[in-house]
């Protein structure tokens, strides 16, 4: 199917991202959110996308998050940088998380 094997597949996608933006974008521009590994593709994340939710990916945007800066008493620390991908669904398909419940 795809020239990634799947057990690297399965680590791409990490969660869902789920705020009040992802689902404007979602509703707006049949795009979902997920957060994925920082050292991810964009052809890694249609594949994967595509493996495990049965549905077709038209594109695929990333965004690069920087890690927000967070006060502990007197020192300064640093949240970690992370990586979010926007997936396209070809129309007609859609991806429910609350289904499985």
């Amino acid at each position: 199917m795809s020239a990634y094997s799947q057990e690297r597949l399965l680590q791409v996608l990490l969660a869902p991202q789920i705020s009040e933006k992802a689902t404007y974008v979602a509703d707006k521009n049949e795009q979902v959110v997920f957060k994925v590994a920082s050292d991810a593709t964009k052809p890694e994340v249609k594949a994967a996308v595509e493996l495990l939710f049965k549905v077709q990916v038209e594109s695929v945007q990333i965004a690069n998050v920087k890690g927000k800066v967070k006060r502990f008493g007197r020192s300064f620390g640093r949240r970690k940088d992370w990586k979010k991908a926007f997936v396209s669904l070809k129309p007609g398909q859609e991806i429910n998380f609350v289904a499985g419940e």
